[in-house]
């Protein structure tokens, strides 16, 4: 057997939440590059960013699927869940990365916020491990990896609400593992590091003595790049981790065991 012919996703179909940009439209390249039909889903189309994700999957040779979809909405789940079905026929692998973050302390946070912060961030995975889940139940195989972060694992500074969430998908990954391990569904979390995308820019181009607190926090010295996640995500979608499931995966350049970043604005 070719060993590197484990880690290719030929013939299979993704969907990947929060497709337009960064960690998503990384993931959502190297899948398609691996060999996957690939569809998409963000909350704007405005932009043009989802459309031009979408075209570069066409570029990699496979079919991509771009659908706009509020993942906190049942109704936009079930929609994003019921054009993949149309268009591909099948569902191999759920990757739930669309995700905001609302920099506050938890103490100032507003209801609203801390609402709209649960809701995309928890709420959005459940119904789209839900809806996906379903159909993989029938088909008896899949796949669902949940993008999480190390701040579900250790606090941080300002999280607003976004610790507690991605805490909890930790746990909603870890309880539909054993539920569904039966049907021959794997449910994995990578628990991301500080990654370069668009959602940290504040600190990259606006704040650097957060960046450089960041990096001497990180054992690695750096930060990461959406790539670094990809790979992991890819590792997990393919037969190379077959036997992998109910697991967290830490990319985070060593974040999580370095000391801790200290605050450097007050509450």
């Amino acid at each position: 057997m070719n060993i590197l012919s484990r880690f290719s996703l030929e013939g299979k179909v993704a969907i990947v939440t929060g497709g337009k940009q960064g960690i998503g439209k990384a993931i959502a390249l190297a899948f398609a590059e691996a060999g996957a039909d690939v569809a998409i889903c963000s909350r704007r189309l405005t932009d043009g960013k989802l459309e031009g994700t979408a075209d570069e999957i066409r570029r990699l040779g496979r079919r991509p699927l771009a659908v706009q979809a509020d993942v906190s909405r049942k109704a936009d789940v079930d929609n994003l869940v019921q054009r993949v079905m149309d268009e591909f026929g099948d569902i191999d692998i759920l990757v739930n990365n669309a995700g905001i973050y609302v920099e506050v302390p938890t103490i100032r946070l507003s209801e609203e916020d801390w609402d709209m912060v649960q809701s995309i961030d928890l709420k959005g995975a459940f119904l789209c491990a839900q809806a996906a889940g379903r159909i993989m139940m029938k088909q008896k195989r899949g796949n669902i990896i949940n993008i999480s972060s190390v701040v579900g694992l250790r606090p941080q500074v300002n999280p607003g609400g976004y610790d507690v969430a991605k805490a909890g998908l930790i746990m909603l990954s870890n309880s539909m593992a054993v539920e569904l391990a039966h049907y021959n569904i794997r449910v994995n979390t990578i628990a991301s590091g500080y990654i370069r995308t668009e959602i940290n820019d504040y600190i990259f181009k606006d704040d650097p003595e957060h960046l450089k607190a960041i990096e001497s926090a990180t054992a690695m010295g750096r930060i990461g790049e959406p790539i670094e996640i990809a790979m992991v995500a890819l590792f997990l979608a393919s037969d190379a981790s077959s036997f992998v499931t109910g697991c967290t995966i830490n990319a985070d350049g060593g974040f999580l065991w370095q000391s801790p970043l200290r605050a450097y604005q007050k509450v």
